[in-house]
């Protein structure tokens, strides 16, 4: 069924439209004498077409259209004026101001049945078209998020290949990625950048793939020459990920060198400062170092809670930028919630 919205201060004219349009068979007249209550019907309402006539008191075609057009979804909506008026000049300002099509008075019945049938298909044809790129933009939009889940699992796995060559666990990449989404919330970052955060610090260590097994797994203190090559891992991880086409893999890539910077400048491994470290190093560097102090390793005992804690709050400014040391207390127990959830026992991909 066709709406056809009907805009004329004459009675006599409504009623004469509304039989020419019953005639046409599928459709549903909705009559107004009033054309301010008509604009407000037809901003708030779906309509198929609207006839309006040019002539009326305190609004009249014209500013009727511009009005109209004006509104929110009301751009393409088909448009019919009536007219008595045969002026070209009348016909140009109305066409400048969205009219569709026109009909001279007397209204000729052929005619009218002819053009409303036409505006009717066109807006069948619109309406085909917008729920097609819907379809189209649902398609993508499924289709987008079955790839992005596939990237996020595979550079899930990619991160935990790196930890399998390091006494850590799956859980602690879950863990400290966690904790690294809920330092953005707190630092007033939106929710695309803590999702990119989320899914891009798993990576943090890829570049322990490229150390050799008798440093990474030495039980012992390490020499400054085997230092040296232990704290490359920064560099291998970001070479290994940069120039990626993925938005994920190239952030990624940045925490990778920025995540053993410290906020003193002490760090590597370019030995940044303060906010020349890239916001997402500063902000993983406090979540990979609570977790690591929190867990047990194989060369080390969990320290308690308490403990951890004083060791974020004494190297405030130090090693750790202040603001996401606040941020990551100002969230304590959204933290050990996180703790809790991701234990090392089960390594949930998500």
């Amino acid at each position: 069924m066709h709406r056809i919205a009907i805009i004329d201060d004459s009675d006599i004219n409504l009623n004469l439209l509304k039989h020419l349009v019953d005639k046409l068979g599928d459709c549903e007249p909705l009559l107004f004498q009033d054309a301010l209550q008509g604009l407000a019907w037809c901003v708030d309402n779906e309509q198929d077409l609207i006839i309006v006539d040019y002539m009326m008191p305190d609004l009249d075609g014209l500013a009727f259209i511009q009005r109209l057009r004006a509104a929110p979804g009301r751009d393409e909506v088909p448009v019919l004026m009536i007219t008595a008026n045969d002026d070209k000049e009348v016909r140009y300002d109305a066409l400048e101001h969205g009219a569709t099509d026109f009909l001279t008075k007397p209204v000729d019945i052929t005619e009218f049945r002819a053009r409303v049938r036409n505006m009717l298909a066109l807006r069948a044809s619109q309406r085909r078209l917008a729920n097609r790129n819907e379809e189209l933009a649902g398609e993508v939009r499924a289709a987008t998020a079955a790839i992005r889940a596939r990237e996020q699992e595979l550079l899930f796995r990619m991160s935990r290949a790196a930890e399998f060559r390091d006494p850590e666990t799956g859980a602690h990449i879950q863990r400290m990625a966690h904790y690294s989404a809920l330092i953005a919330a707190h630092l007033g970052l939106d929710a695309a950048t803590q999702e990119l955060l989320l899914q891009a610090a798993p990576m943090h260590d890829i570049g322990k793939i490229g150390i050799p097994d008798y440093i990474l797994f030495k039980p012992g203190r390490l020499t400054p020459e085997e230092l040296a090559v232990m704290r490359n891992h920064a560099r291998l991880g970001h070479e290994l990920l940069q120039g990626s086409n993925s938005h994920i893999i190239r952030t990624g890539a940045e925490i990778a060198l920025a995540h053993h910077e410290k906020f003193d400048g002490s760090g590597y491994p370019n030995a940044l400062a303060g906010e020349a470290i890239p916001l997402f190093g500063r902000i993983v560097a406090v979540a990979d170092v609570f977790d690591a102090l929190t867990t047990e390793r194989p060369y080390k005992r969990a320290w308690e809670l308490d403990r951890a804690a004083d060791y974020l709050r004494d190297n405030r400014g130090g090693h750790f930028d202040p603001a996401c040391v606040d941020a990551f207390f100002s969230a304590w127990n959204e933290a050990l919630a996180i703790r809790d959830r991701f234990g090392d026992d089960e390594v949930p991909i998500l």
